[in-house]
């Protein structure tokens, strides 16, 4: 009898942990670093050459101490994974830019909009135009973003840890070979969204009633009441893998982003994970709670962007009158 052997260890390359980190050019240095101080050295140059015979000499060595020590920590500072000055930038814009945005703008030339109650006293900033990248999302799933298209593919995840070093070379070659084969821009989207099972366990409980074997209702009963308890004592998350896919600009064919998605169905599948393509609801629900993933979305549709938002309480109110 032989002993089968053992799989042999894959083999492992060293990768860098940022591999979109910009080249250093010269004492350590970046190009946009060697930028910003190049210029603070040029404008301290330029106001010493301006004002040493009028300024006492060691009053600018000490501005230029000052003013050295903020164009250095403008260059190698950073916060948030951006560099001090992307930072910045990004700050004035937020500051400087409208605090309410809307889909619906008022006319030219006639003031205010309709849903917008005039101020008694004072004035007050008008909502400024919302534009978003997406202008539709079709029953297909397709979503159209100005001149391309993109569609999206939800999938499962698969446990590396419990396959054989082998079958974990395997995996990851096959999904090296998905990656190599992109032509377009494409995101994976990894997010932790809640689970409801407090839906799951009155579901549960009330079918339990319509089984017809006392053990079997017995076991459901009791797997509601697991479920129940599970949501009180804890916060269960799930993951959820969404790959978006797109066209190139200009390309043609009214469903490539379709064929594009359905190709990555069909080279993901070989990885043990179960995609699939998401139609029209499933990509507005997706988009929905990526943007608030802890609410989960409202039955009933969007309303259209003119539509007047009344609660039932008013409509009650104002049917008793």
């Amino acid at each position: 009898m032989t002993r089968p052997e053992p799989d042999e260890p894959s083999s492992r390359a060293r990768m860098a942990a940022d591999v979109d980190a910009p080249d250093k050019v010269a004492y350590g240095l970046t190009f946009h670093q060697l930028a910003i101080v190049a210029a603070g050295a040029l404008c301290f140059y330029g106001v010493w050459r301006t004002l040493h015979d009028v300024v006492p000499a060691p009053l600018l060595v000490g501005a230029g101490v000052v003013f050295g020590g903020l164009v250095t920590g403008l260059a190698l500072g950073r916060r948030d994974g951006l560099s001090l000055d992307t930072w910045l930038l990004h700050a004035i814009r937020h500051t400087r830019g409208p605090r309410s945005l809307s889909t619906a703008g008022p006319a030219s030339g006639q003031g205010l909009p309709d849903w917008v109650e005039p101020p008694k006293a004072g004035r007050m900033p008008l909502p400024a135009p919302l534009r978003l990248p997406a202008d539709a999302i079709d029953d297909d799933g397709q979503i159209a973003l100005g001149g391309v298209r993109a569609a999206i593919v939800g999938t499962t995840t698969v446990n590396l840890a419990l396959r054989t070093p082998a079958e974990q070379a395997a995996l990851i070659d096959g999904f090296g070979r998905w990656l190599n084969s992109l032509a377009t821009p494409t995101q994976v989207v990894v997010s932790a969204q809640p689970v409801d099972l407090a839906s799951h366990s009155r579901t549960l409980a009330a079918a339990s009633d319509a089984l017809p074997h006392p053990r079997l209702r017995e076991a459901c009963a009791d797997h509601a009441e697991f479920l129940a308890d599970l949501a009180a004592r804890r916060d269960p998350l799930r993951r959820q893998v969404l790959v978006v896919t797109r066209t190139a600009t200009g390309e043609q064919g009214g469903h490539a982003a379709l064929r594009r998605a359905d190709d990555t169905v069909r080279a993901l599948s070989g990885l043990g994970v179960s995609p699939q393509v998401l139609d029209g609801p499933a990509v507005t629900a997706a988009l929905t709670s990526a943007a608030d993933p802890y609410r989960p979305p409202r039955p009933g549709g969007l309303a259209p962007p003119d539509a007047v938002i009344t609660t039932a309480s008013q409509m009650r109110r104002t049917t008793n009158r």
